[in-house]
């Protein structure tokens, strides 16, 4: 049953926005007056469970819950419990979530009890002030408590720090010694040409090629194999004892090795997070109780999955790679 697109890879690995909606405005990632989808628009809590099962009887084996911000959809701890049981049965490997740890307080022990053994916490700088200004709406003191709550409920979490010029990048080896002292890894990206914001992400890119000779400056980075079944390239970091990550949609793409594909909160899948190409899963969704009509409507979406994206940040590109917020499409 495994789901094989034209370039031979094997697709088996899902992630699903449950919702386009987020308690911040992060300047990178949206606008600060964003409009919503209408609630109507949503799938189901029923109806995105029933797509993710049908994916895992497909050969999805990760499955990883994104947003907008995953804990603010209501009754989302439903769905994480009812998709669980794939991890019982053993047809799903790992069940996980990408958040902003604004709600990790209130939902870190039941999300341990739902069988999730790591999270990813998107966290872009450990300076209060800094931190109100580029989320606009959050505060790092509740992200903290919500990290320090995941951790004794014996999450593994790995920080995610989006990489800004003139913003965090000399704050970057701050947050690597402090995020391997806990025993986090960190993982940094670059940021992607997606949908309007209110800045100029020219001025926001930095290369991670130069992050990395800048860090190599005080600390021995040596590569090594290790994989998350995402698209992040590691290091060892020999003064921390901790692991490094890059993923660099820019400088050095990892279409080659691409098994993901993105569910949005309203049934459309993209094959690939830098292509406009999608297919509407929610017709085939709501036009019969049997899956038979699903599931074709998936194998013809992954026959259409293309080589890779064609992201550009320039000064003669004022227009994002594609039109969609990363909060529409998963983040």
């Amino acid at each position: 049953m495994d789901m094989i697109d034209p370039f031979g890879r094997s697709i088996s690995y899902l992630r699903v926005s449950v919702t386009d909606r987020c308690d911040f405005r992060c300047t990178y990632c949206m606008a600060e007056d964003m409009a919503f989808l209408p609630k109507k628009d949503l799938l189901s809590l029923e109806e995105l469970d029933r797509l993710c099962t049908v994916f895992v009887e497909k050969g999805v084996k990760k499955l990883r819950l994104t947003g907008g911000e995953p804990l603010v959809r209501k009754n989302v701890m439903h769905l994480i419990r009812q998709l669980s049981r794939h991890l019982d049965s053993g047809a799903l490997e790992e069940l996980t979530l990408t958040t902003n740890g604004s709600q990790l307080s209130r939902f870190a022990a039941e999300l341990a009890d739902c069988g999730v053994k790591r999270i990813n916490v998107s966290l872009d700088t450990l300076d209060p002030d800094k931190f109100h200004a580029i989320t606009r709406w959050g505060h790092l003191a509740k992200v903290m408590e919500g990290i320090d709550a995941a951790q004794a409920a014996g999450l593994h979490i790995k920080i995610n720090a989006v990489a800004l010029k003139g913003f965090n990048d000399t704050e970057i080896p701050e947050i690597l010694r402090w995020a391997n002292g806990r025993g986090m890894d960190l993982t940094v990206i670059e940021t992607m040409p997606m949908g309007e914001i209110d800045a100029d992400r020219t001025d926001q890119y930095l290369p991670l090629s130069l992050l990395r000779a800048n860090l190599e400056r005080q600390f021995t980075l040596t590569d090594i194999p290790f994989k998350t079944g995402g698209p992040a390239r590691y290091v060892d970091v020999a003064e921390t004892g901790g692991k490094l990550g890059f993923i660099t949609p820019m400088t050095h793409n990892f279409c080659e090795s691409c098994n993901r594909v993105r569910l949005t909160c309203t049934g459309t899948l993209y094959m690939c997070l830098g292509q406009e190409d999608a297919a509407d899963l929610r017709a085939p969704l709501r036009a019969s109780e049997g899956n038979e009509l699903l599931s074709n409507a998936i194998d013809e979406a992954i026959g259409r999955k293309p080589k890779g994206h064609d992201f550009i940040i320039d000064r003669r590109t004022n227009r994002p790679s594609v039109s969609r917020h990363m909060s529409v499409t998963g983040g």
